[in-house]
């Protein structure tokens, strides 16, 4: 039965203009957006047509699974879409429509943003000319069921670098930090994902992100999600700074996080996490401190004065899996701890205090 549909539908898309199909769907999510009085039957009605239509262009877009979309019906509507500007008309409606048009609605939307029409990606140079939509949808995780559309449709416009950098150097990139970290775990973990697409994606564009914004963004990130006490928040959060910090692109950040004592306490600290993920995601952060050739005298001696219980714990650390990379490198970071030798430090007190708080350590 849905095989007839979909071949139905097909059918009567190659008798309509992909131009009159648009303009229909316009016209019903414009009646859908009005702020009047109608029947509760004629909305119904309404809506119902606009599923048809909606399921109609998606059609056009993927095909049926039996035929292959048609190369220039998906370029026409590609170019009217994002010139009537039912991009933005689509955001405006997501509250409105029901489950099974919202989702079209994304699956649409994830389809034009790869569109090429003559070599252009239209759908890039549209956000950048409205890229305020942005301000619509990344506040779009507070608004409780339709959260995952907005997060879906945010995840595709950050496939455009344009739409990445805007959105890293805006206010709304603090607010991340509180959408991780939301009870319902759907929401925070499609979050948790738009924020890592954010931070790994274009690479020269968070490289220059994290430079400028360094000292707030790993308060933040160090604070509110690698000490946080959830333990899904923290295995994300670690896995993610191992990530960001082995990233070529990213190596100047790198050794300035390595470099700070505050950084390697958080990090002494997860190693001590029952959780063994969480743990192992840890020890290829860890390494980078004590790998580094140019530690601060700080660092050096906390890893000194600690020299018998670290050797004895990287000694036990194992993986249930055998990996000659992770016995390499454990190997190689025992060595270095074990020929450590202590630098003069004028002020002990850094030191005192780390110990004080690093429980693995003391």
């Amino acid at each position: 039965m849905a095989n007839l549909t979909m071949k139905g539908l097909l059918k009567k898309s190659k008798s309509s203009k992909p131009s009159e199909l648009l303009k229909n769907t316009r016209e019903l999510l414009i009646f859908l957006n009005a702020d009047k009085d109608v029947r509760e039957q004629k909305c119904k009605e309404k809506m119902e047509e606009l599923t048809k239509s909606m399921l109609e262009i998606r059609t056009l877009l993927y095909g049926n699974g039996e035929s292959e979309p048609n190369k220039d019906t998906c370029a026409q509507l590609t170019q009217e879409f994002f010139r009537e500007d039912m991009f933005r008309l689509l955001i405006a409606s997501l509250s409105k429509l029901n489950l099974e048009t919202r989702k079209n609605a994304t699956h649409i939307i994830a389809n034009l943003q790869r569109q090429q029409v003559q070599s252009r990606l239209i759908a890039s140079e549209y956000l950048e000319k409205n890229i305020d939509i942005m301000d619509l949808l990344i506040p779009g995780y507070e608004e409780g069921d339709i959260a995952l559309s907005y997060g879906a449709i945010l995840r595709e416009c950050i496939r455009h670098q344009v739409v990445a950098r805007y959105v890293l150097e805006s206010n709304h990139m603090k607010k991340f930090f509180d959408y991780i970290q939301i009870p319902n775990f759907e929401i925070a973990s499609d979050a948790a994902a738009t924020f890592k697409e954010l931070m790994t994606r274009h690479k020269s564009t968070v490289a220059q992100f994290l430079s400028n914004n360094y000292v707030w963004f790993f308060q933040e990130y160090n604070s509110q999600l690698l000490e946080s006490q959830n333990y899904i928040t923290k295995r994300q959060a670690v896995k993610l700074l191992g990530n960001m910090l082995l990233d070529r692109s990213n190596s100047d950040v790198m050794v300035r996080y390595v470099c700070s004592l505050d950084n390697m306490r958080i990090l002494m600290n997860l190693l001590r996490d029952p959780n063994k993920t969480i743990q192992l995601e840890t020890f290829h952060v860890f390494k980078l401190f004590v790998a580094n050739e140019n530690k601060p005298p700080e660092i050096a001696n906390v890893l000194v004065t600690n020299r018998s219980k670290l050797l004895r714990f990287f000694g036990d650390f194992n993986i249930e899996k055998e990996d000659m990379q992770f016995e390499a490198d454990k190997a190689e970071l025992i060595k270095e701890i074990s020929i450590l030798e202590p630098k003069d430090i004028k002020d002990f007190s850094s030191v005192l205090s780390f110990r004080e708080h690093c429980q693995i350590a003391c």
